[in-house]
C-alpha cells in the first residue's frame, strides 16, 4: 500500500487529522531532533469519550516513537534502520491494528464506567451554568441518545451518629486512661440534667448569643434549678393535681400489645368534664379556656333528629354553635368591661352605653341611654342586633349626617353606638371638614382588648347567620393588615397591667397569640393543626409550661378526635377493638409534649402524676425507658405509700420500682440491698455482677462458705450470662472446700479404700480443682482492687492446700500458671514433681 493512500499527521496542538498537513516534513524532522524534557511526553492509557470513540489524545504522537519516556539513550528502531519515523508510523497505522484501536474497540463492547471530572483547585464558580459556557459541573452525566436512559444516582445516606447508653459506650472501664484525655474525660464536661430538673454544669449559664461573666472552672461543678413554671410552686401543684386527678378518673390503664402499661383516655373526657372542676364564678384564664372548648368542640344535643333535611340541620347546628360561642364571649369579656366602667364612673351616658355594648350588655346599655335622656336611642338599642332592614335604615341615617356634616355636632361615643346598631364594627367614616365642622373617622375598636374587638364583629359587624369562620376571618384580616386600631390577640398575661417582670424573654404579642384565639382559629380553619396552636407562650409566660397544652392535646386528639398534630404518621392506622378510629401512626411531638409536662411535674415533686403523664407516650420502648429513668431519678422518694400508688393505680410493675431502688442503693454503697432488689426485680445479670464483684470477695476472705452458697444458688438454672465462667466458680469453690476434707477423713477411716462413688467424686475433684485455680484470674481480673486480689489468693491457697493433702501431684501435673501461687506452693510443686519422678525411676528399676 502506498504511503499516500492514508495520511495521518499531527498538528502542532497534537490533534490527529485526516486532512493534509500545513507542516512540512523538514519542519517535522527538525522538531524530532529537538531535545524535549523526559517527563513531558509520557505514555498514557487510551481514553474513550462518552460516545465510545477514541479520544484525540489516544493518537500516537510522532515523538512517542523515540522509545520509553525518560531515557534518551534508547534509539528508536525506525531511526536505527534508517527509515523516517513519520512514514513508519503511517505504514503501521495502515497495515496493523494499533494498540490504541484495540483498546477503543474493547471499550465499545464494555459498559461505560462513569468517570469523575477533576476540577482545578483554583476554580471557584458558585453559580455556573452550562448555557454560559462555564458549566464545569463535576457530577454531570450525558447519554448517547434519547433511547438510552440515565440511571439515577445511587442513594448514599449521610453518616448518622447515634447516642449509646453509658454501659455500651467505649468509655466504660477507660475513665482512668489519662494518656487519652478525650477518652478519659469525654463525658465529664457535658451539661446534664439531674433529679427534679436540676442542671449540672461548669461555669455560668448564658444564652446562645451571650457570654459568661466568669470563666468555667473544670474543678467546680454547679447545680442550678432551672425554673419551668411561672408563679408559686404550691399554686402550680394544686392546679396540676386537680386536672390530673380528673383525667385519671376517666382513663383506663391497661397493657398494650408488648405487655407495657399504657394510659388510654376515655371518650367521656371532654371539655365539659373539665369545666365541672371549677366553680361557676371562676373567671380566670384556665376555666375560661375549657368553657370555650366546650362551646366549640364538645358534642351538643341540639335535638335536630326530627328535621329530615341534612342541610337545614347543619345550618341550624352552626347557628346554635355560634350562639354558644356568643354566650361564652359575653361572659369572658365581662370582667374587662366592668373594669372600664369602674374607671369611667363620671363619664357621660353615651360612653357608658358604648362600653356596655362592647360586652353585649344590651339591656344595661338601653337603661344607660334612657337614663341619659335619649329615649329614641334607647328604643333603637332595645332592637339590637336587628334585621337587615333595621341596619339599612341606620346606615342611611349615618350617610345623611355625613353628607350634611351634621356628624360634627354629635359626640364620638354617640356615633359609635349608632355605628354598632348599623352594623359598622371597624371604622366609621366622618364627613371631614375643618374648623367647627371638622369630623374625623372613628375607630370603634380603639381601646378595646382583642376579645371585645372580636365580639364587635361577632355581634354587630356581620349578619346573624354568618358562620364563625367568616367572623374570624374578618377580625383576623383587620388586625393583621393594621388598617385600624384593632388589638392583636395578645396572651392573657400580656394584657395584665399589674404583671410582674418575667424571668424569660417574652416574644411579641402577634408571634404567640392567645390560646383562646388559637382555639377559635382551630374551629374556623379546617387546615389548622394542633402543632400550630399548642405553643407554651400562648398559655403561660414560661416557655417550659406544657400543662394546659398537654391537656388540650389529649382532649382534642385522643378523646374527641377533632384534630391532630402535624407530624402524625398517617400511613399507619391502628384501629381499636370497639370500632373507633384509634391512633393514626406515631407522633414524635406527642411524646415530646408528654415528656415536657412530666419534667415539669417532676420538678414540683409530683412523681406519681409525672409517671401517669408518661404512660401516654405512644411507643412501648420509649415509654419503658422514660418511666424507668424517672423512677431512677426519684428513687429516694419511692416510699411504701408512693409504691402502692404506682403499682395499684398506675399498674407500674414492681420490678421497675425495685430496679430504681437497687440503682439508688448501689450508688449509696448498700451493695447487699442492691443485690436483693435486683433479684426481686428479676434482673439476674445485674445481681450476678454485684455478687461476683462485690459480695463474693468479702465472703471468701471471711471464709464464709455458707454465704457463698446463698449468694449464688439462686442463679443456678437461670439464664445468667457468664454463669459457668464466673458465678459457678464460687459455687464449685464452696463445694470443693466442703467435700475435700470429708473425703480425706474417709480415706483415713477406710485406710484408702473408698467405695466406687466416692472414688469417682475424688477423681472428678482432682481434675476440676486445677481448672478452678486457673480460672480465678479471669473471674476477678481487677488487680488494682485489693479485695479481688486477696480473695483470689485466698481461694488459690485453700484449694491447693486441700487438694495437696489427698492428691499431692494433681496441681503439679496440671502445670498451672497463675500469679496467685505463693512461694511455698511453688516449692512444694517442685518437690512433688521430683518425688514423682524418683518413684517412677524406682518402679522401672
Amino acid at each position: 500500500m502506498d504511503e499516500n493512500d492514508v495520511l495521518v499527521v499531527t498538528r502542532p496542538n497534537g490533534v490527529a487529522s485526516g486532512q493534509p498537513s500545513d507542516v512540512s516534513e523538514a519542519e517535522e524532522e527538525e522538531a524530532e531532533s529537538e531535545e524535549e524534557p523526559a517527563d513531558e511526553y509520557e505514555e498514557e492509557d487510551s481514553e474513550v469519550d462518552e460516545r465510545g470513540r477514541p479520544s484525540a489524545s489516544d493518537k500516537a504522537h510522532p515523538r512517542l516513537l523515540r522509545g520509553p519516556a525518560g531515557d534518551p539513550t534508547i534509539i528508536p528502531w525506525a531511526r536505527e534502520i534508517g527509515v523516517d519515523p513519520q512514514k513508519m508510523h503511517v505504514m503501521q497505522t495502515s497495515l496493523f491494528r494499533m494498540p490504541e484501536e484495540e483498546k477503543a474497540l474493547k471499550a465499545l463492547n464494555e459498559p461505560q464506567a462513569r468517570r469523575r471530572l477533576l476540577l482545578p483547585s483554583n476554580l471557584s464558580r458558585k453559580h455556573s451554568r452550562d448555557s454560559d459556557g462555564e458549566g464545569l459541573r463535576a457530577d454531570s452525566r450525558q447519554r448517547a441518545s434519547f433511547a438510552h436512559d440515565i440511571e439515577p444516582e445511587p442513594y448514599r445516606p449521610s453518616r448518622k451518629y447515634a447516642r449509646v447508653e453509658s454501659s455500651a459506650s467505649a468509655f466504660v472501664g477507660n475513665e482512668h486512661a489519662y494518656i487519652d484525655a478525650g477518652l478519659a474525660l469525654g463525658r465529664s464536661f457535658r451539661v446534664g440534667w439531674g433529679p427534679g430538673g436540676t442542671l449540672v454544669h461548669l461555669g455560668d449559664l448564658c444564652g446562645p448569643k451571650g457570654s459568661p461573666k466568669t470563666s468555667a472552672n473544670a474543678s467546680t461543678i454547679k447545680l442550678t434549678a432551672v425554673p419551668l413554671i411561672s408563679g408559686v410552686a404550691a399554686d402550680a401543684s394544686a392546679q396540676a393535681s386537680r386536672l390530673l386527678s380528673h383525667h385519671l378518673s376517666n382513663t383506663v390503664i391497661e397493657d398494650d400489645a408488648d405487655g407495657v402499661p399504657f394510659a388510654n383516655p376515655s371518650p367521656k373526657l371532654t371539655f365539659a368534664s373539665f369545666v365541672s372542676q371549677f366553680p361557676s364564678t371562676d373567671q380566670s384564664f384556665e376555666p375560661t379556656l375549657f368553657r370555650l372548648g366546650h362551646a366549640l368542640f364538645d358534642p351538643l344535643d341540639f335535638r335536630l333528629d326530627d328535621i329530615p333535611d341534612v342541610q337545614y340541620r347543619h345550618r341550624i347546628a352552626a347557628i346554635r354553635r355560634k350562639t354558644e360561642l356568643s354566650k361564652w364571649l359575653k361572659t369572658a369579656v365581662s370582667s374587662a368591661m366592668d373594669a372600664d366602667l369602674r374607671e369611667s364612673l363620671e363619664t357621660k351616658w353615651d360612653r357608658t352605653a358604648f362600653t356596655l355594648l362592647s360586652g353585649y350588655q344590651i339591656e344595661r346599655a338601653c337603661e344607660a341611654a334612657a337614663d341619659g335622656g335619649n329615649v329614641k336611642l334607647a328604643s333603637l338599642v332595645a332592637q339590637c342586633p336587628g334585621d337587615a332592614e333595621f341596619r339599612a335604615d341606620l346606615q342611611s341615617q349615618l350617610e345623611i349626617w355625613r353628607r350634611e356634616r351634621t356628624d360634627a355636632h354629635i359626640s364620638d361615643a354617640t356615633r359609635k353606638v349608632y355605628a354598632l346598631l348599623a352594623g359598622v364594627a371597624d371604622t366609621l367614616t366622618g364627613s371631614g371638614g375643618s374648623g367647627v365642622e371638622q369630623c374625623a373617622d372613628v375607630d370603634l375598636a380603639r381601646g378595646l382588648d382583642w376579645k371585645r374587638a372580636f365580639g364587635l364583629q361577632l355581634w354587630y359587624g356581620l349578619r346573624m347567620d354568618a358562620p364563625i369562620a367568616e367572623v374570624f376571618e374578618t377580625y383576623d384580616s383587620l388586625w393583621k393588615e393594621g388598617l385600624s386600631s384593632v388589638a392583636p390577640p395578645a396572651p392573657w398575661y400580656a394584657e395584665r397591667e399589674d404583671r410582674a417582670e418575667s424571668r424569660w424573654k417574652l416574644p411579641s404579642k402577634a408571634e404567640h397569640p392567645d390560646a383562646l384565639y388559637s382555639l377559635i382559629k382551630l374551629f374556623a380553619d379546617p387546615a389548622c393543626n394542633l402543632s400550630a396552636v399548642l405553643s407554651s407562650f400562648s398559655f403561660s409566660p414560661s416557655p417550659a409550661d406544657y400543662r394546659l397544652p398537654w391537656h388540650l392535646y389529649i382532649v382534642l386528639s385522643r378523646c374527641l378526635r377533632i384534630r391532630d398534630l402535624a407530624d402524625r404518621d398517617m400511613s399507619v392506622h391502628r384501629g381499636s377493638e370497639d370500632g373507633d378510629d384509634g391512633v393514626e401512626g406515631h407522633s414524635p411531638s406527642a411524646d415530646l409534649l408528654a415528656n415536657s409536662y412530666a419534667s415539669q411535674l417532676e420538678q414540683l415533686g409530683m412523681i406519681q402524676e409525672a409517671v401517669f403523664v408518661l404512660l401516654h407516650i405512644e411507643g412501648s420502648a420509649g415509654r419503658v425507658k422514660v418511666i424507668k429513668e424517672l423512677l431512677t431519678r426519684s428513687a429516694p422518694k419511692l416510699d411504701d405509700w408512693m409504691t402502692r400508688g404506682l403499682v395499684g393505680s398506675l399498674k407500674i410493675p414492681v420490678a421497675w420500682i425495685n430496679e430504681a431502688k437497687a440503682i439508688h442503693a448501689l450508688h449509696n454503697g448498700n451493695v447487699y440491698e442492691a443485690y436483693e432488689l435486683y433479684l426481686s426485680a428479676g434482673l439476674y445479670d445485674a445481681a450476678h455482677d454485684i455478687a461476683v464483684l462485690e459480695l463474693a470477695p468479702d465472703a471468701v476472705i471471711r471464709q464464709d462458705l455458707l454465704l457463698l452458697r446463698e449468694l449464688f444458688e439462686v442463679f443456678d438454672g437461670r439464664p445468667v450470662s457468664g454463669w459457668n465462667d464466673r458465678g459457678k466458680v464460687f459455687l464449685d469453690y464452696a463445694h470443693a472446700l466442703t467435700r475435700l476434707p470429708q473425703l480425706r477423713e474417709r480415706l483415713v477411716e477406710t485406710d484408702g479404700a473408698l467405695d466406687a462413688e466416692e472414688a469417682a467424686e475424688l477423681d472428678q475433684l482432682s481434675r476440676s480443682v486445677p481448672k478452678l485455680v486457673s480460672n480465678l484470674p479471669d473471674v476477678l481480673p481487677d488487680r488494682a482492687n485489693v479485695r479481688h486480689t486477696a480473695a483470689a489468693a485466698e481461694m488459690t491457697t485453700q484449694l491447693v492446700r486441700q487438694l495437696d493433702q489427698i492428691r499431692p501431684l494433681a496441681i503439679a501435673q496440671a502445670q498451672i500458671r497463675t500469679p496467685y501461687f505463693s512461694d511455698a506452693t511453688r516449692v512444694r510443686n517442685i518437690h512433688s514433681t521430683m518425688y514423682e519422678r524418683f518413684i517412677r525411676t524406682i518402679e522401672v528399676a
